[in-house]
Order: structure tokens, then sequence, then C-alpha cells
């Protein structure tokens, strides 16, 4: 994108602020002011002391020392707001860009967070977006001031001698045409470095996060020289980007040395010739510094820009992701939930190549225990993450009490949704703090009878602070059956109409097995549950098992139907080869 499009991309968030920027620019002329004022002042004591040294007297001379008092002092104050309000400014935009795009992202499916590395987003949420403080105070006092100073010192100059003005300014376009070519590249080695960042810090936080599995496999030296290539290859984009810089600082320095030999030559000329008074020469010298350095400040300040630009950029490219689950423009009321679930004629695939679900039919009657079972990749998750609309259906419907959920406000019908996994998520926060968050309004009282259900009260009540217990980042203080114990309560809490049973005990040793169904099988009293199950001992007692294939639902039955039927469920439940009495003394054992 073109540098003027990014800048239409964040011109709504300097609006916001437009009454803080107009100050600020004003400021930054102010601020000019004593660099303007200098020369000519001494330009006149120069000049009339040259030409006329009587007229020079000490009553003029103090005049002009408290004329550059004043413009001083005005420049100091000014500087000052534009350092202290000025970048408050452009913390400010970055706030609320940050906060823009981190709701952008709540927004996005899971389809986009399959394809895109958290490393990545964390860069774009957090390095990308400090430079645009920097550039959003800088970027419009710069170039403001450097026009404000060419502008005037020409006018000042044209006034005094209008060929060597000329001649001057005429270095400068010139300058600019062939410095970028160096500015391009600088801008490209820039994104690439951004990029790159993000990849890095997926790197180390795929490495970080599973510190206990490298450990155990000794592949420390591994994990470092997956570390060192991402490194390296960082080290490379950044050489390119300074050598870009390097060039660029050279060519204006070779104009630097250009226009200063051309007030030397033509100046001294013109002196000669009497077309040039002393004092103009010596007002020449201190513009073209004056000019000379308001070009190297916009050359230092090149980097923070091209840094700002790529930051917008990143910055427009997420925002541009469009959010594949929407709400619906007119939402149809979800309330009084019976817990109804029809598929009906769904098909759906995570890419193109390879349909998960083809014509998919399926009804769950209000109140049902369902089970699925079946190979992985069958379908069983699927099925589970299109029902609250992590993902869209392809083709087909699902319906919740006879409405379409693509009716339905996301909000309201997650709401209506409990989700139990084997992977537990728990914030790093406090035993308390991960359970409220199946209802953020509810009283302390409803937290601990939401535990109490979960089975979760007692052990809370033996941990250090009991429910104040920091729980350590996603729980690692905690033991996976405590977590899942966290996560039941967390659903309790929330009461939904619809439960969802993921392996939520597939992870756990016996005990807690046996601990957390007692919990389950509370939970699911009263609403329609969805369970998906590898271990078959733990859905026995479900109204409906479903038996699915990569060809879709071969039987369905509960438990006894299905073994009876001696096919794929059979199968399953005798693979180790137990069967007949064996099977029966295991499920009724005689001690």
């Amino acid at each position: 994108m073109g540098s003027l499009s990014l800048i239409k991309k964040v011109q709504p968030y300097f609006k916001r602020y437009q009454g803080i920027l107009y100050l600020d620019l004003f400021c930054a002329g102010l601020t000019t002011l004593s660099e303007i004022v200098l020369p000519l002042i001494l330009r006149y004591i120069t000049n009339t002391g040259m030409t006329n040294l009587d007229a020079l007297t000490w009553e003029k001379i103090l005049r002009l020392g408290l004329v550059f008092v004043v413009v001083k002092t005005i420049e100091v104050v000014a500087g000052f707001y534009m350092t202290s309000i000025g970048h408050i400014m452009g913390a400010k935009i970055e706030t609320d860009m940050r906060r823009d795009v981190y709701a952008h992202l709540q927004g996005l499916s899971y389809r986009f967070y399959n394809e895109t590395k958290v490393g990545v987003l964390m860069s774009r949420l957090t390095n990308d977006l400090f430079d645009i403080t920097e550039f959003a105070h800088h970027c419009p006092e710069e170039y403001f001031i450097g026009g404000l100073k060419i502008l005037v010192s020409f006018i000042i100059l044209m006034g005094i001698n209008p060929l060597l003005t000329l001649v001057i300014y005429l270095l400068i376009p010139l300058m600019i045409l062939t410095a970028s070519k160096y500015n391009r590249k600088m801008r490209r080695a820039q994104k690439e470095q951004r990029v790159h960042v993000g990849d890095l810090n997926s790197t180390i936080e795929d490495s970080l996060s599973g510190v206990r599995v490298v450990k155990s496999f000794a592949n420390e030296e591994k994990e470092l020289e997956k570390f060192q290539r991402e490194n390296q290859k960082f080290l490379g984009i950044k050489k390119t980007f300074y050598r870009s810089m390097a060039g660029f600082n050279t060519i204006t320095k070779i104009f630097d040395g250009l226009m200063y030999l051309v007030v030397i030559l033509l100046g001294g000329y013109l002196l000669i010739q009497g077309d040039l008074e002393a004092g103009d020469l010596i007002a020449y010298v201190m513009y073209v510094n004056t000019l000379l350095l308001t070009v190297r400040r916009i050359v230092e300040f090149t980097e923070q820009f091209q840094k700002g630009m790529t930051g917008i950029e990143r910055f427009a490219e997420i925002m541009a992701e469009d959010g594949e689950i929407q709400d619906p423009v007119h939402p149809k009321a979800f309330k009084n939930i019976q817990g109804e679930i029809i598929f009906d004629k769904v098909d759906f695939s995570y890419n193109e190549e390879e349909k998960i679900l083809d014509h998919f039919n399926l009804r769950v009657s209000p109140g049902e225990n369902l089970a699925i079972v079946g190979p992985s990749g069958s379908g069983k998750t699927t099925i589970c993450s299109l029902i609250p609309r992590f993902y869209d259906v392809d083709e087909g419907s699902i319906s919740i009490d006879g409405i379409n959920i693509k009716d339905i406000r996301l909000a309201d019908l997650r709401r209506e949704i409990g989700l139990v996994q084997q992977d537990v998520y728990l914030f790093s926060g406090t035993v308390y703090e991960n359970i409220l968050y199946g209802d953020l309004e509810a009283s302390p009282e409803d937290v601990i009878q939401a535990a109490k259900l979960a089975g979760a009260h007692d052990f809370i009540k033996d941990l250090p602070q009991g429910y104040d217990t920091y729980v350590g980042e996603r729980g690692v203080m905690l033991s996976g059956g405590q977590k899942q114990r966290l996560s039941i309560a967390r659903v309790f809490l929330k009461d939904p109409s619809i439960l969802i049973l993921d392996e939520a005990t597939s992870a756990l040793d016996n005990k807690s097995e046996q601990v957390i169904q007692e919990s389950l099988k509370v939970l699911s009293e009263n609403r329609t549950t969805i369970t998906i199950a590898h271990r078959l001992t733990t859905i026995q007692e479900a109204d409906r098992i479903l038996v699915m294939t990569d060809q879709g639902i071969i039987e369905e039955g509960n438990h006894q139907e299905l073994m009876d039927l001696r096919g794929e469920y059979y199968r399953l439940y005798t693979k180790n080869g137990l069967t007949g009495e064996d099977l029966d003394w295991l499920e009724n054992p005689s001690f």
C-alpha cells in the first residue's frame, strides 16, 4: 500500500485528537522562530557594522537581543508542549488502535486462528503499534516544521539574492529523487523485519510453552538450533535495512557538501562582484545550515517513519481480515430453550480438498443424552464445533428449537451452550476468577455452589489460599483432575441449556475420571447433552449412541442394542479381546 493510502487508514484516529494535533503543529511552527530570526539579526548587525558603524548603537543591539530572548522563550515553552502533550497524543492513538485490533481479533473465526501463529498476532498487538506512537507524534511535526523552514527560508533568501537561492534550492528535489530508491528499499526491509519478528515470537513461544517436552526429550540443543536459524534470518533482514539506510544517509551528505560548495563558490563570486554583502553571505550560510539540519532531522526520522508506516500497514492488513462468523442483521429471539438440535444435509470441510461431513443429518431430542464414538477424523469434534458456530457449514443448516443458528446472535447462542473439553484452559489468575468466568455477574455464593456441584469445593478449601489461590499460567499449579473440575464448575455456573462434552475425561486417571463422571452426570441432568468419548465405559448410560466413521453414521442405539448388534461398536468395546463372561465380570465385579 502507498504511504498516502496508509495515512488515510489512520486519519480517523488523528481526527479524535485534532484539537491537540492543531495546537501541537502551532507550537511546532513557533519553535522554528528562533532559527529563522537569528540569521536575520546577525545579517542586520554585520551589514550595518560594515556599512555604517555609527548607526549600530548599543541600544539597537539590546533591542535585538531582547527580541531573540522573547523568541527563544516562546520556542522553549512550545517545545515543552510538543514533547509532553504531543507524545501523549501519540500514545492515545496507539491505545485506540490496539483496542480496535484486539476487538477485531475477538470476532475472527477458529479458521483464522488455525492458520495464524499466536506469536505473529502478539507482535502485531505490541511491537507494530509501539512504533505508531512515535510516528503519530513526529510525522506531522517533522514534515510541518521541515516544510515551514524550507518555505520561509526560500522567501527570505529570494529577497536577498534570487540566483544563489534558486541554485541551492534546485539541489533539494535532486537529493529527494536520488534518495527515494534507498527509501523504498528501507520500507521493504522494514516490513520483512516486522513479519519476521512475529515468526521469531512464535518460535520462542512454541519452545518455551513446551519446555517440559523439550527437557523430557533432552532436545535443548535442537531448540537452540531452530531459534538460531530464525535469529540469523532476522539479522540478515536488519543488515539489508541498515545498508539501505547507509546509502540514504550517504546521498544526503553528498548533497550537503554540494550546497555548501555552491555557497562558497557562487556566494564568493557574487561578493566579489558586489552583488552580495558580507552579512548576506553569513545569512546564507546560516540558512543553508538550517536547511541541512532540517533535512538531517527528516533523514533521522526516516527510520521511525518507515517503522510507523510498516506498523500502520500491518494494522490495516489485520483489520482487513474478514470475520467469517458474523451476527445476523435481524437476529431472532432465542429464549426458553428446549434443546432440540437438527443437522439438515450439512456439508463441511476445513479445506476444499477433504469433506468432513457430507449431507449429514442428525436430530437430537430435547433433553436427550447423546454420545458419539468413532475413529479420529470421522467428524465427531466437528459436529460439536459447528453447533456454537465456531465454524459455519458449507451447505445445509443447523437449527436449535427450529431456529437456524445463523439467525441467532452469537452471544445468545453461545450463552446457551456449555462446553467441557479434554484440553482445559485456565486463565492466569485465582481459582475464584476462573470459575467466575462462566458468569461474570454471579455472586460469591453462586461460585461456591457451582464448585460444590462440580465436586471441586473440597480440594479448593485445602489449597493455600482457598478460592484466592493463584492457579499459575494455564493452571500449571493444579493437577489434571483439579483443572477439569474447575472447568466443570465454570459450566455449572453458566447453567446452559445444551451441554457438549468433548473427550472430557480421556486424559485423566481412573480415580479422577470416576469423580468427574459423577459431576458430569449431575451437570447433564435436564439438559440436551452431546458426549464425545473414546472410553466407551463412560457412555453406557447414554440415551443414544452414534458410531461414526468417515462414511458418516453407521450404527446407532443404546449400549445394549449396539452390543447385541455385534457390529463396529461391539468391536470397539471388545478390542482388548474381552468378551462374554469377561465383559460381564468387568461391568459387575464380584468383589
